[in-house]
């Protein structure tokens, strides 16, 4: 596939989540996409500005990621669990403590008033 389809078939794909209006910086929120909890942690002072994470703690299986504590550990963006407090990274949902559990990510943008992802 060309990059120009590429390009044209990933713009197809990104779903509008919540407005703009909704975030609150430096905190989450949680949106419903294809019926799966999202946690989306709004860091206006980032490149990304938006990241999307799974809400379901894989340990306790409790949806509460968008209720946890945004951080830097070791120059990587993380949400502590506010459970168990184990950390996940915004950038890929891999857990720093306990390899073995993974939070699903999106690529996630803002365009104008709207927050999307790509899924």
């Amino acid at each position: 596939m060309s990059p120009s389809n590429t390009a044209l078939n990933l713009q197809a794909n990104w779903q509008p989540l919540c407005s703009t209006a909704d975030l609150v910086a430096g905190s989450g929120i949680v949106a419903l996409a294809g019926g799966q909890q999202v946690a989306l942690f709004y860091l206006p002072d980032t490149e990304q500005q938006v990241f999307a994470i799974g809400n379901r703690d894989p340990k306790s299986g409790a949806n509460v990621i968008g209720r946890g504590l945004v951080g830097n550990l070791g120059g990587d963006l993380v949400i502590a669990s506010p459970l168990y407090k184990q950390h996940f990274r915004l950038s890929d949902g891999s857990c720093l403590e306990y390899p073995e559990q993974q939070l699903p990510v999106w690529p996630a943008r803002v365009q104008g008033e709207r927050v999307e992802i790509l899924g």
